[in-house]
């Protein structure tokens, strides 16, 4: 206001000499109590701007005189107010470094000091208890913020974690089902029901939260979708040794809507496959493997599609899968196909040119290792087939190819396993390899070839041909994923041991369903 009243000051002055020296200065006349003052009119109107700004001023003045007892109160509740956030700060990164003795101590400070952020205080000092260990005055705090709705949701948080902490995963529990039925955003109060749900096994019920989420918008369609995906899929599981002609009819329809989900995902698409095999249904079993194959191969897929006729010659049989390695050429999955067909039909010549095709690694795996020990066995070159075999005894395995038991059944997973893969795969996309993790047997992935062998090999090599033309095997391969003995040593003297089989019946992946080992 002083600075406007300057300016119109400086303004009429301006004026007023411009007047003046414009030869007509004018006369004002005062008379007031006998007194008389003349002066020329432009003199007259400084003095009156000279007295308004002075008058303007002391009138400031006095206000700045009267208001100062309220300008250092509010400068003295500024100050209060920049040490509470200090203190606040301070506090929260003392939790964050677990120095809970310091986080009480600011926290304290902090409710001393603050009057506008009630909240923050109270989780503040909640926090500091835990992190100094007090978990009565933690629960204490977070009790205390269930009476004011706009803090219960963080009341509950704070409970539920002090209750996991504690190992009462039923009182966590009950603290999640009340936030959820308090907000319909609350993630962790989602995230937290699922993952009981999953943990129990209760795939009906975590089925309809992942549901709810979806219509609650917690979880993107996306993630939701993959989730119910996996779900169904572990329902069809749990429901595929029943004897109860409806159990596998619920089990068949659960595993169908999973396929028709996500159409490539392996474990719903393999259980559809060897459920409706079971029925009768191998045509539709195949259409449902091809066009899994096309989004994402996996070995299991084609070991299902490879069992869904039994009664057909090698060659048909490797024209078959065959056909379907080129439903998706490109992916390695179908470059290995390609050769494993290839020796399927007794075909060694092309069995080595599709080997040719597979893409170079620098470490190759132990099942790359032991199909290419088949291939160079087969084109009557053992030397080289023992060099691969030696080679892949300290190779990686393959995560996929570990999702097949030594009994040839795919995705042989506990609840464990089932609840860990609807976890990891609604999120990721990607599925887990449970018996990768726990080094648990696999099927083999390199064959048994003689441990000595005669200056002349034509005879074997001829013999090895010769079965592989016929539909037998001198090498076990995944044609017939029985279990093995454990391969003599490379070092043991004497003629070569035949490799021995299990007698037991052949293992399938479109008969029924074995408990995982």
């Amino acid at each position: 206001m002083i600075r406007a009243l300057l300016a119109l000051v400086l303004i009429a002055v301006i004026a007023v000499i411009v007047v003046s020296l414009t030869g007509e200065p004018g006369a004002a006349s005062l008379e007031w109590l006998g007194w008389r003052i003349e002066m020329t009119a432009a003199a007259a109107a400084l003095l009156t701007l000279l007295v308004a700004l002075l008058a303007a001023a002391l009138w400031r003045g006095l206000l700045w005189i009267i208001e100062a007892p309220r300008r250092a109160a509010r400068a003295r509740a500024e100050a209060r107010r920049k040490q509470a956030t200090e203190a606040l700060s301070r506090g929260f990164l003392a939790v964050a470094a677990g120095d809970g003795s310091e986080a009480r101590r600011l926290a304290q400070k902090a409710a001393d000091l603050n009057d506008d952020a009630p909240a923050l205080v109270r989780v503040l000092a909640a926090q500091a208890a835990e992190a100094a260990g007090d978990t009565t005055a933690a629960r204490q705090a977070w009790n205390a913020m269930l009476g004011f709705p706009e803090m219960r949701l963080a009341g509950l948080r704070g409970l539920m974690q002090l209750a996991l902490a504690e190992g009462d995963r039923a009182l966590a529990l009950r603290h999640a089902e009340t936030a959820y039925g308090l907000a319909r955003s609350a993630l962790w109060a989602w995230r937290a029901l699922l993952e009981a749900r999953l943990e129990a096994g209760d795939w009906a019920a975590a089925l309809q939260l992942v549901q709810g989420g979806q219509e609650r918008k917690i979880v993107s369609p996306l993630v939701a979708e993959r989730a119910r995906a996996a779900l169904l899929a572990a329902s069809a599981a749990s429901l595929e040794d029943s004897d109860d002609p409806k159990a596998l009819d619920q089990a068949l329809d659960f595993a169908l809507q999973s396929v028709k989900l996500k159409s490539d995902f392996a474990p719903g698409v393999v259980m559809a496959a060897r459920l409706l095999a079971a029925d009768g249904k191998a045509a539709k079993a195949a259409t449902l493997i091809e066009a899994a194959w096309k989004g994402a191969p996996h070995p299991a897929l084609w070991l299902a599609y490879r069992d869904l006729k039994t009664s057909e010659t090698p060659k048909v049989r490797a024209a078959r899968l065959s056909a379907l390695a080129q439903l998706k050429p490109e992916a390695r999955e179908s470059r290995i196909l390609k050769v494993e067909s290839a020796l399927i039909g007794g075909d060694p010549v092309a069995a080595r040119a599709a080997a040719r095709l597979l893409p170079e690694e620098t470490a190759p795996s132990a099942r790359i290792a032991g199909l290419m020990a088949r291939v160079a066995f087969a084109c009557a070159e053992p030397d080289e087939a023992r060099a691969w075999v030696a080679r892949g005894v300290a190779a990686p395995q393959e995560p996929d190819w570990s999702d097949l038991d030594p009994e040839g059944q795919a995705f042989a997973y506990g609840r464990e396993d089932w609840a860990r893969l609807a976890a990891g795969y609604a999120e990721t996309g990607e599925l887990i390899h449970p018996r990768f993790e726990r080094r648990e047997r696999t099927m083999s992935d390199l064959p048994q070839l003689p441990s000595a062998y005669a200056q002349s090999t034509l005879a074997e090599s001829t013999a090895f041909v010769h079965a592989a033309e016929t539909g037998g095997a001198l090498i076990p391969f995944p044609d017939d994923p029985g279990e093995l003995d454990d391969p003599p040593s490379p070092d043991a003297p004497g003629p070569a041991p035949a490799p021995r089989r299990n007698t037991g019946a052949r293992r399938r992946l479109a008969s029924g369903s074995r408990p995982a080992k």
